[in-house]
Protein backbone atom coordinates (compact mmCIF):
# COMPACT_ATOMS: atom_id res chain seq x y z
CA UNK A 1 0.00 0.00 0.00
CA UNK A 2 2.87 2.89 1.05
CA UNK A 3 4.54 1.64 -2.23
CA UNK A 4 1.87 2.52 -4.20
CA UNK A 5 0.94 5.66 -2.59
CA UNK A 6 4.32 6.79 -3.14
CA UNK A 7 4.14 6.15 -6.91
CA UNK A 8 0.79 8.24 -7.33
CA UNK A 9 2.39 10.82 -5.46
CA UNK A 10 5.50 10.74 -7.81
CA UNK A 11 2.79 10.92 -11.05
CA UNK A 12 1.19 13.65 -8.85
CA UNK A 13 4.66 15.91 -8.64
CA UNK A 14 5.45 14.93 -12.37
CA UNK A 15 1.96 16.43 -13.92
CA UNK A 16 2.20 19.29 -11.28
CA UNK A 17 5.32 19.91 -12.84
CA UNK A 18 3.73 19.87 -16.42
CA UNK A 19 1.28 21.62 -15.41
CA UNK A 20 3.56 24.85 -13.70
CA UNK A 21 5.45 24.27 -17.05
CA UNK A 22 2.13 24.74 -19.10
CA UNK A 23 0.90 27.92 -17.53
CA UNK A 24 4.44 29.97 -17.56
CA UNK A 25 4.43 28.92 -21.39
CA UNK A 26 0.54 30.18 -21.49
CA UNK A 27 1.43 33.28 -19.38
CA UNK A 28 4.12 33.84 -22.20
CA UNK A 29 1.96 33.45 -25.41
CA UNK A 30 -0.98 35.89 -24.22
CA UNK A 31 1.18 38.11 -21.68
CA UNK A 32 4.03 38.68 -24.49
CA UNK A 33 6.59 40.77 -23.69
CA UNK A 34 10.08 40.51 -22.24
CA UNK A 35 9.65 39.30 -18.70
CA UNK A 36 6.98 36.58 -19.49
CA UNK A 37 9.49 35.19 -21.78
CA UNK A 38 11.95 35.49 -19.20
CA UNK A 39 9.82 33.60 -16.55
CA UNK A 40 8.91 30.61 -19.41
CA UNK A 41 12.61 29.95 -20.12
CA UNK A 42 13.62 30.48 -16.81
CA UNK A 43 11.52 27.94 -15.36
CA UNK A 44 12.11 26.03 -18.47
CA UNK A 45 15.41 24.24 -17.48
CA UNK A 46 14.10 23.50 -13.94
CA UNK A 47 10.90 21.54 -15.61
CA UNK A 48 13.50 19.60 -17.97
CA UNK A 49 15.48 18.61 -15.14
CA UNK A 50 12.73 17.91 -13.01
CA UNK A 51 11.65 15.60 -16.20
CA UNK A 52 14.53 13.60 -16.59
CA UNK A 53 15.05 12.82 -12.79
CA UNK A 54 11.51 11.65 -12.81
CA UNK A 55 12.73 8.73 -15.23
CA UNK A 56 16.33 8.82 -13.59
CA UNK A 57 16.70 4.95 -12.27
CA UNK A 58 17.85 5.92 -8.68
CA UNK A 59 18.09 1.76 -8.68
CA UNK A 60 21.59 2.43 -10.55
CA UNK A 61 23.82 3.31 -7.35
CA UNK A 62 25.40 0.89 -5.46
CA UNK A 63 26.25 1.12 -1.83
CA UNK A 64 28.96 -0.78 0.44
CA UNK A 65 29.63 0.12 4.11
CA UNK A 66 33.11 -0.38 5.74
CA UNK A 67 33.47 -1.14 9.56
CA UNK A 68 36.59 -1.38 10.79
CA UNK A 69 35.85 -4.10 13.75
CA UNK A 70 32.80 -5.49 14.65
CA UNK A 71 33.70 -6.22 18.30
CA UNK A 72 34.03 -2.63 20.92
CA UNK A 73 34.78 -1.89 23.88
CA UNK A 74 31.84 0.41 25.67
CA UNK A 75 32.68 4.10 25.00
CA UNK A 76 35.66 3.50 21.98
CA UNK A 77 35.61 5.46 19.32
CA UNK A 78 33.95 3.95 16.05
CA UNK A 79 34.76 4.73 12.59
CA UNK A 80 32.11 3.84 8.86
CA UNK A 81 32.82 4.67 5.98
CA UNK A 82 30.05 4.33 3.31
CA UNK A 83 30.88 3.66 -0.96
CA UNK A 84 28.58 4.33 -3.18
CA UNK A 85 29.02 3.78 -6.84
CA UNK A 86 26.75 4.15 -10.23
CA UNK A 87 27.21 3.59 -13.40
CA UNK A 88 25.83 6.34 -15.40
CA UNK A 89 26.85 10.31 -14.89
CA UNK A 90 23.45 11.91 -14.88
CA UNK A 91 23.75 15.06 -12.76
CA UNK A 92 22.29 15.19 -9.28
CA UNK A 93 21.87 18.35 -7.40
CA UNK A 94 22.10 16.70 -4.40
CA UNK A 95 22.10 13.46 -2.48
CA UNK A 96 20.58 12.55 1.14
CA UNK A 97 23.19 9.42 2.68
CA UNK A 98 21.35 7.95 5.33
CA UNK A 99 22.87 4.88 7.40
CA UNK A 100 20.04 3.07 9.32
CA UNK A 101 20.87 1.27 12.51
CA UNK A 102 19.00 0.42 15.52
CA UNK A 103 17.83 3.18 17.85
CA UNK A 104 20.84 2.59 20.82
CA UNK A 105 23.13 3.97 18.32
CA UNK A 106 21.14 7.56 17.05
CA UNK A 107 21.86 9.25 20.97
CA UNK A 108 25.12 9.10 19.73
CA UNK A 109 25.22 9.34 16.10
CA UNK A 110 22.65 10.41 13.01
CA UNK A 111 24.17 8.25 10.40
CA UNK A 112 23.02 11.24 8.06
CA UNK A 113 24.99 13.16 5.21
CA UNK A 114 24.41 15.63 2.60
CA UNK A 115 26.71 15.13 -0.41
CA UNK A 116 26.38 16.71 -3.86
CA UNK A 117 27.24 14.76 -6.08
CA UNK A 118 27.05 16.37 -9.19
CA UNK A 119 28.25 13.80 -12.16
CA UNK A 120 30.60 11.85 -10.11
CA UNK A 121 29.90 7.83 -10.42
CA UNK A 122 31.83 7.58 -7.01
CA UNK A 123 31.26 8.83 -3.64
CA UNK A 124 32.84 7.77 -0.23
CA UNK A 125 31.74 9.33 3.09
CA UNK A 126 32.29 8.45 6.77
CA UNK A 127 30.99 9.84 9.70
CA UNK A 128 32.11 8.65 13.42
CA UNK A 129 30.60 7.64 16.51
CA UNK A 130 32.81 9.39 19.46
CA UNK A 131 31.28 6.92 22.41
CA UNK A 132 29.84 3.34 21.28
CA UNK A 133 27.36 2.81 24.22
CA UNK A 134 27.58 -0.85 25.37
CA UNK A 135 24.99 -3.14 23.31
CA UNK A 136 24.74 -5.41 20.05
CA UNK A 137 23.61 -2.86 17.48
CA UNK A 138 22.08 -3.61 14.28
CA UNK A 139 22.84 -1.37 10.77
CA UNK A 140 19.62 -2.69 8.41
CA UNK A 141 19.99 -0.53 5.85
CA UNK A 142 21.13 2.23 3.61
CA UNK A 143 18.84 5.20 2.78
CA UNK A 144 19.69 7.46 -0.26
CA UNK A 145 17.34 10.61 -1.53
CA UNK A 146 17.62 13.17 -3.81
CA UNK A 147 15.52 15.63 -5.70
CA UNK A 148 15.34 18.50 -8.11
CA UNK A 149 16.28 22.58 -6.69
CA UNK A 150 13.33 23.75 -6.38
CA UNK A 151 11.72 20.48 -4.39
CA UNK A 152 8.96 19.14 -7.14
CA UNK A 153 10.72 16.17 -7.90
CA UNK A 154 12.02 13.77 -5.04
CA UNK A 155 12.80 10.26 -5.23
CA UNK A 156 14.27 7.45 -2.30
CA UNK A 157 16.07 4.45 -2.77
CA UNK A 158 16.35 1.94 0.12
CA UNK A 159 19.33 -0.50 0.12
CA UNK A 160 19.21 -3.48 2.49
CA UNK A 161 22.98 -3.98 3.89
CA UNK A 162 22.43 -6.16 7.01
CA UNK A 163 25.65 -5.67 9.73
CA UNK A 164 26.22 -5.85 13.09
CA UNK A 165 28.64 -5.04 15.91
CA UNK A 166 28.91 -6.27 19.46
CA UNK A 167 30.06 -3.62 22.32
CA UNK A 168 31.47 -5.26 25.23
CA UNK A 169 31.22 -3.48 28.62
CA UNK A 170 34.08 -1.17 30.10
CA UNK A 171 36.16 -3.73 32.44
CA UNK A 172 38.88 -1.79 34.99
CA UNK A 173 41.67 -4.09 36.00
CA UNK A 174 40.94 -6.29 39.60
CA UNK A 175 42.78 -8.62 40.85
CA UNK A 176 40.08 -11.54 42.88
CA UNK A 177 41.07 -12.90 46.00
CA UNK A 178 39.22 -16.32 47.49
CA UNK A 179 37.18 -15.80 50.08
CA UNK A 180 37.72 -16.93 53.44
CA UNK A 181 34.99 -20.11 54.47
CA UNK A 182 33.70 -19.49 57.93
CA UNK A 183 32.11 -22.29 59.90
CA UNK A 184 30.33 -22.59 62.15
CA UNK A 185 33.28 -23.82 64.65
CA UNK A 186 34.24 -20.09 64.58
CA UNK A 187 37.70 -20.39 64.20
CA UNK A 188 38.26 -22.62 61.14
CA UNK A 189 39.15 -20.48 57.71
CA UNK A 190 40.09 -21.88 54.02
CA UNK A 191 40.67 -19.83 51.17
CA UNK A 192 39.86 -22.92 49.30
CA UNK A 193 37.47 -25.70 48.96
CA UNK A 194 39.28 -28.91 49.64
CA UNK A 195 37.59 -31.88 48.11
CA UNK A 196 39.00 -35.56 47.84
CA UNK A 197 38.99 -37.38 44.95
CA UNK A 198 37.89 -41.14 45.59
CA UNK A 199 38.63 -42.55 42.75
CA UNK A 200 42.13 -42.40 43.30
CA UNK A 201 44.01 -43.71 46.39
CA UNK A 202 47.60 -42.53 46.66
CA UNK A 203 48.37 -44.30 49.95
CA UNK A 204 47.27 -45.29 53.38
CA UNK A 205 46.96 -44.13 56.77
CA UNK A 206 45.22 -44.92 60.41
CA UNK A 207 41.62 -44.21 60.70
CA UNK A 208 40.55 -40.95 62.34
CA UNK A 209 36.82 -39.60 63.19
CA UNK A 210 35.55 -38.86 60.55
CA UNK A 211 36.73 -41.09 58.05
CA UNK A 212 33.60 -43.34 55.71
CA UNK A 213 33.41 -46.88 56.31
CA UNK A 214 33.85 -47.32 52.59
CA UNK A 215 37.60 -45.84 52.65
CA UNK A 216 38.51 -48.61 54.90
CA UNK A 217 41.31 -50.60 53.35
CA UNK A 218 40.37 -54.10 54.49
CA UNK A 219 44.05 -56.06 53.58
CA UNK A 220 45.76 -53.30 55.41
CA UNK A 221 43.72 -53.65 58.57
CA UNK A 222 43.84 -57.07 58.62
CA UNK A 223 47.87 -57.29 58.18
CA UNK A 224 48.52 -54.36 61.21
CA UNK A 225 45.70 -55.65 63.11
CA UNK A 226 44.19 -51.80 63.22
CA UNK A 227 41.78 -49.97 60.77
CA UNK A 228 43.41 -48.65 57.81
CA UNK A 229 41.60 -45.77 55.52
CA UNK A 230 42.96 -45.06 51.97
CA UNK A 231 44.15 -41.59 51.63
CA UNK A 232 42.84 -39.87 48.61
CA UNK A 233 44.27 -37.14 46.00
CA UNK A 234 43.48 -33.85 47.39
CA UNK A 235 42.34 -31.27 45.01
CA UNK A 236 41.67 -27.63 45.29
CA UNK A 237 38.85 -26.32 43.37
CA UNK A 238 37.07 -23.01 43.58
CA UNK A 239 34.10 -22.25 42.08
CA UNK A 240 32.27 -19.20 41.88
CA UNK A 241 28.76 -17.91 40.85
CA UNK A 242 28.21 -14.47 39.60
CA UNK A 243 24.64 -12.82 40.32
CA UNK A 244 23.64 -9.76 38.59
CA UNK A 245 20.97 -7.37 40.25
CA UNK A 246 18.74 -6.39 36.85
CA UNK A 247 16.60 -4.49 38.68
CA UNK A 248 15.47 -0.74 37.32
CA UNK A 249 18.91 1.53 38.08
CA UNK A 250 20.15 4.75 37.00
CA UNK A 251 23.41 3.13 37.98
CA UNK A 252 23.12 -0.57 35.47
CA UNK A 253 26.36 0.55 33.16
CA UNK A 254 28.45 1.23 36.25
CA UNK A 255 26.62 -2.27 37.79
CA UNK A 256 27.83 -4.05 34.23
CA UNK A 257 31.17 -2.73 34.35
CA UNK A 258 32.00 -3.90 37.68
CA UNK A 259 30.69 -7.35 36.96
CA UNK A 260 32.80 -7.42 33.46
CA UNK A 261 36.00 -6.38 35.38
CA UNK A 262 34.76 -8.88 38.40
CA UNK A 263 34.73 -12.15 36.21
CA UNK A 264 37.67 -11.24 34.21
CA UNK A 265 39.34 -11.51 37.72
CA UNK A 266 38.16 -14.42 38.63
CA UNK A 267 38.90 -16.18 35.62
CA UNK A 268 42.60 -14.77 35.61
CA UNK A 269 43.50 -15.95 38.73
CA UNK A 270 42.39 -19.69 37.64
CA UNK A 271 39.09 -19.78 39.16
CA UNK A 272 36.19 -20.89 37.45
CA UNK A 273 33.31 -18.56 37.33
CA UNK A 274 29.17 -19.03 36.07
CA UNK A 275 26.27 -15.82 35.93
CA UNK A 276 23.21 -15.60 36.94
CA UNK A 277 21.16 -12.84 35.48
CA UNK A 278 16.64 -12.57 35.35
CA UNK A 279 15.55 -9.96 33.39
CA UNK A 280 12.63 -10.30 31.06
CA UNK A 281 14.06 -13.97 30.75
CA UNK A 282 16.09 -16.07 33.01
CA UNK A 283 19.61 -16.90 32.16
CA UNK A 284 22.40 -19.08 33.58
CA UNK A 285 25.46 -19.84 32.85
CA UNK A 286 26.87 -23.37 34.01
CA UNK A 287 30.52 -22.52 35.86
CA UNK A 288 33.15 -23.18 33.87
CA UNK A 289 37.16 -21.89 33.35
CA UNK A 290 39.70 -20.63 30.63
CA UNK A 291 39.03 -17.70 27.86
CA UNK A 292 36.39 -18.55 26.08
CA UNK A 293 33.96 -18.83 29.22
CA UNK A 294 34.80 -15.20 29.86
CA UNK A 295 34.17 -14.23 25.98
CA UNK A 296 30.59 -16.31 26.44
CA UNK A 297 30.05 -14.49 29.45
CA UNK A 298 31.24 -11.06 28.19
CA UNK A 299 28.74 -11.52 25.29
CA UNK A 300 25.87 -12.06 27.92
CA UNK A 301 26.98 -8.61 29.42
CA UNK A 302 27.23 -6.93 26.01
CA UNK A 303 23.50 -7.77 25.93
CA UNK A 304 22.12 -7.74 29.59
CA UNK A 305 19.21 -4.52 30.40
CA UNK A 306 18.07 -4.00 33.78
CA UNK A 307 14.37 -5.09 32.85
CA UNK A 308 13.68 -7.15 35.75
CA UNK A 309 10.50 -7.49 37.17
CA UNK A 310 11.73 -9.36 40.28
CA UNK A 311 13.69 -7.62 43.02
CA UNK A 312 17.06 -9.41 43.89
CA UNK A 313 15.49 -11.13 47.11
CA UNK A 314 12.93 -12.62 45.10
CA UNK A 315 15.56 -13.95 42.32
CA UNK A 316 17.55 -15.53 45.21
CA UNK A 317 14.10 -16.59 46.51
CA UNK A 318 13.17 -18.57 43.23
CA UNK A 319 17.04 -19.99 42.22
CA UNK A 320 17.74 -21.38 45.83
CA UNK A 321 16.73 -24.99 44.72
CA UNK A 322 19.32 -24.61 41.70
CA UNK A 323 22.24 -22.90 43.27
CA UNK A 324 25.74 -24.81 43.41
CA UNK A 325 26.10 -25.15 47.22
CA UNK A 326 29.85 -26.10 46.67
CA UNK A 327 30.06 -22.73 44.84
CA UNK A 328 30.98 -19.41 46.34
CA UNK A 329 28.00 -17.03 45.50
CA UNK A 330 29.17 -13.35 44.18
CA UNK A 331 26.07 -10.65 43.84
CA UNK A 332 26.51 -7.50 42.26
CA UNK A 333 23.97 -4.83 43.27
CA UNK A 334 23.31 -0.99 43.46
CA UNK A 335 20.36 -1.16 45.64
CA UNK A 336 20.88 -3.06 49.37
CA UNK A 337 17.50 -3.46 51.14
CA UNK A 338 16.54 -5.46 53.90
CA UNK A 339 14.87 -8.20 52.06
CA UNK A 340 18.45 -8.83 50.43
CA UNK A 341 20.44 -9.06 53.98
CA UNK A 342 17.99 -11.69 55.15
CA UNK A 343 17.58 -13.79 52.14
CA UNK A 344 21.64 -13.79 51.92
CA UNK A 345 21.88 -14.44 55.63
CA UNK A 346 19.43 -17.44 55.08
CA UNK A 347 21.58 -18.59 52.59
CA UNK A 348 24.90 -18.48 54.64
CA UNK A 349 23.40 -20.45 57.47
CA UNK A 350 22.53 -22.94 54.68
CA UNK A 351 26.32 -23.13 54.13
CA UNK A 352 26.38 -21.60 51.14
CA UNK A 353 29.08 -18.36 51.17
CA UNK A 354 27.81 -15.31 49.83
CA UNK A 355 29.54 -11.97 49.59
CA UNK A 356 27.64 -8.65 48.38
CA UNK A 357 29.07 -5.80 46.24
CA UNK A 358 26.96 -2.63 46.40
CA UNK A 359 28.34 -0.66 43.08
CA UNK A 360 28.58 2.73 43.45
CA UNK A 361 29.25 6.18 41.25
CA UNK A 362 32.60 7.72 41.44
CA UNK A 363 32.76 9.75 44.81
CA UNK A 364 29.73 8.68 45.86
CA UNK A 365 29.35 7.44 49.71
CA UNK A 366 26.85 4.64 51.34
CA UNK A 367 23.52 6.57 52.77
CA UNK A 368 23.11 6.27 56.47
CA UNK A 369 20.75 3.38 55.71
CA UNK A 370 22.81 1.29 54.04
CA UNK A 371 25.43 1.75 56.34
CA UNK A 372 22.85 0.63 59.05
CA UNK A 373 21.99 -2.43 56.49
CA UNK A 374 26.02 -3.39 56.10
CA UNK A 375 26.12 -3.63 60.21
CA UNK A 376 23.30 -5.44 59.97
CA UNK A 377 24.33 -7.73 57.48
CA UNK A 378 28.02 -8.18 58.83
CA UNK A 379 26.70 -8.94 62.11
CA UNK A 380 25.02 -12.30 60.59
CA UNK A 381 28.44 -13.32 58.58
CA UNK A 382 27.68 -11.70 55.42
CA UNK A 383 30.29 -9.39 53.71
CA UNK A 384 28.75 -6.33 52.35
CA UNK A 385 31.30 -4.62 49.83
CA UNK A 386 31.21 -1.20 48.68
CA UNK A 387 32.70 -0.62 45.49
CA UNK A 388 33.22 2.98 43.48
CA UNK A 389 33.27 3.26 40.26
CA UNK A 390 37.46 4.15 39.00
CA UNK A 391 38.10 2.41 42.10
CA UNK A 392 36.77 -1.35 41.59
CA UNK A 393 40.36 -2.18 41.91
CA UNK A 394 39.80 -1.69 45.70
CA UNK A 395 37.20 -3.99 45.90
CA UNK A 396 39.19 -7.27 47.38
CA UNK A 397 41.11 -4.94 49.72
CA UNK A 398 38.65 -5.93 52.47
CA UNK A 399 38.91 -9.52 51.69
CA UNK A 400 43.09 -9.34 51.90
CA UNK A 401 42.93 -7.97 55.19
CA UNK A 402 40.30 -9.88 56.73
Amino acid sequence: MNRILRRLLRIWKLLVLFLLAGAAFAYAMFQGGFVSWFLFYSFLPFAIYGALLAMYPLKAWKAVRKITKHEYTAMEKMTVELELTRSSVFPLFYLVVEDVFSASLKEQASGKVLVFPGFKRRIVLSYHIDAVPRGEHLFTEVAVKTGDPLGLMEKELKLALPDQIIVYPVYEELSYKPFMTHYDQGATVSKERVQRDTTMAVGIREYQTGDRFSWINWKASAKRDSFMTKEFEQKQSHDILVVLDCEKSEKFETLVSFTASLIRGIIRKGAQAGLLTVEKERTTFPIRGGEGQRSLLFHHLAKCEDASPLSLANVLDNEMSLLQQQATLLITTTNLTKQLVEKTSYLANKRYQVAVFLVKEANESLTQEERSLKAAASSRGIMVIPVSKGRFKDAFLEVATS
